[in-house]
């Protein structure tokens, strides 16, 4: 059987869990019977524990986008590289096309 993708990016997914992992403590901490001001500092923990992450995460975004972007540039000039080649091929074609066509009628005048 094949592999099947959702076509969710590797953020996404990071991104999904931690929510669900933070909404998961929060909920735990505020249900479990403890002094309000320890339940403070733990909430106070896992956010910013939730922060780093999220920084993490941002991190990796911004250098897969810097990525792509260079490989988008790098691919457009190897495109216009191509192109530009294609091009003067084109018109040394037709340059010499030209000249065959003058020599010819030249002959049959």
């Amino acid at each position: 059987m094949g592999h099947y993708d959702e076509g969710f990016s590797s953020g996404a997914v990071a991104f999904s869990f931690l929510s669900g992992a933070l909404i998961g403590a929060g909920l735990a901490l505020l249900l479990t019977p403890q002094p309000g001001e320890e339940t403070r500092r733990m909430i106070r923990g896992y956010a910013e524990k939730a922060e780093e992450d999220m920084y993490g995460i941002a991190k990796e975004a911004r250098g897969n986008v810097e990525s792509a972007v260079g490989q988008g540039k790098d691919l457009l000039d190897e495109g216009k590289k191509i192109l530009g080649s294609a091009y003067e091929s084109g018109k040394e074609a037709v340059r010499r096309k030209r000249e065959k066509l003058a020599g010819g009628d030249a002959e049959h005048a």
